[in-house]
C-alpha cells in the first residue's frame, strides 16, 4: 500500500476533478503517491470536461517534432488501452478528411505526408469512387481515411480515473473548493479548501487543473503577484 511522505497529509493535492485533474491524480498515484483531488462542484467532470467533443484524435496535423505531435499519438495509443482495460465505452470509428474540389487536393496530400511523419497508423488516400462507396451522400474528389480516430465516453473515463486514485489509497473530494495555498518553510504547501467550512491540509506536491478557474488560481497562492509572477521558493 502507498504511504504518505512523513509530515504531510498527502503526497500530492490536485485542484480540479475534470479529465486533466483526474488524469494527473492517476499518474501521480501510479508512482506510489497518496493523492487528494479537490473539486468545487458536487460531482466530478462538471466544468469544461462536461462540454468536450469526446473525440479521440489520431494526430494527423501537428508540426514535426512538436509536443502536440508526439503526445497526441502516444496519448491516443495509451487512451485506447486504458479504455479497454477499464471497460469504458468507445468507438474507434475512424474519419474521412475530405477534399471537395481539386484545389484542396494539395492540402490533403500535405496532411497525409505530415501524418506519416507523425507516425500515425493507417492513413491512406481514397479516390472519389472509394469515398462514394463508403459515404454515397458525400461530395469529394479525394479523401484520407484515418482509422485510429474515434469517440469515447468521457465521463466513464473520468469515473475510471477516480476509481484508480481511490483504489491506490487516494481521495477525490467533491463540493470542496480550493481557497488558497502557502509554501511551507521546509518545502511543500499548506492548502485551504472547503468554502464556509474550510479546512487545511498539507502536501509535498500541489497541481492546479481547475479549467476555467486556471487564471484565477495563481492569485490564491501566497507569494504570487497579480501578474502571475511567482516569488515562491
Amino acid at each position: 500500500m502507498s504511504q504518505t511522505a512523513p509530515d504531510f497529509d498527502f503526497d500530492a493535492v490536485v485542484v480540479g476533478a475534470g479529465a486533466v485533474g483526474l488524469a494527473t491524480g492517476y499518474a501521480l498515484a501510479r508512482r506510489g503517491l497518496v493523492v487528494a483531488v479537490l473539486e468545487k462542484e458536487k460531482a466530478i467532470g462538471q466544468g469544461v470536461s462536461s462540454r468536450n467533443s469526446e473525440v479521440i484524435h489520431a494526430g494527423l496535423y501537428y508540426p514535426t517534432g512538436s509536443l502536440k505531435a508526439r503526445l497526441c499519438v502516444q496519448g491516443r495509443r495509451a487512451l485506447y488501452g486504458f479504455l479497454d482495460s477499464h471497460g469504458v465505452a468507445y468507438d474507434r470509428c475512424g474519419k474521412l478528411v475530405v477534399a471537395t474540389e481539386e484545389a484542396e487536393v494539395a492540402r490533403l496530400e500535405a496532411i497525409e505526408n505530415q501524418s506519416h511523419i507523425n507516425d500515425v497508423e493507417g492513413i491512406a488516400p481514397l479516390s472519389a469512387a472509394q469515398v462514394h462507396a463508403l459515404e454515397p451522400d458525400l461530395r469529394a474528389v479525394m479523401a484520407l481515411t484515418s482509422p485510429q480516430s474515434g469517440v469515447f465516453d468521457s465521463h466513464g473515463y473520468m469515473l475510471a480515473l477516480q476509481g484508480e486514485i481511490e483504489d491506490r489509497g487516494g481521495a477525490v473530494v467533491v463540493a470542496t473548493p480550493f481557497e488558497g495555498a502557502e509554501p511551507l518553510a521546509g518545502g511543500g504547501f499548506r492548502v485551504r479548501a472547503g468554502g464556509a467550512d474550510a479546512t487545511e491540509l498539507t502536501c509535498r506536491i500541489l497541481v492546479t487543473a481547475p479549467g476555467l478557474g486556471a487564471q484565477a488560481a495563481p492569485g490564491l497562492f501566497e507569494g504570487v503577484t497579480a501578474d502571475g509572477l511567482t516569488t515562491l521558493h
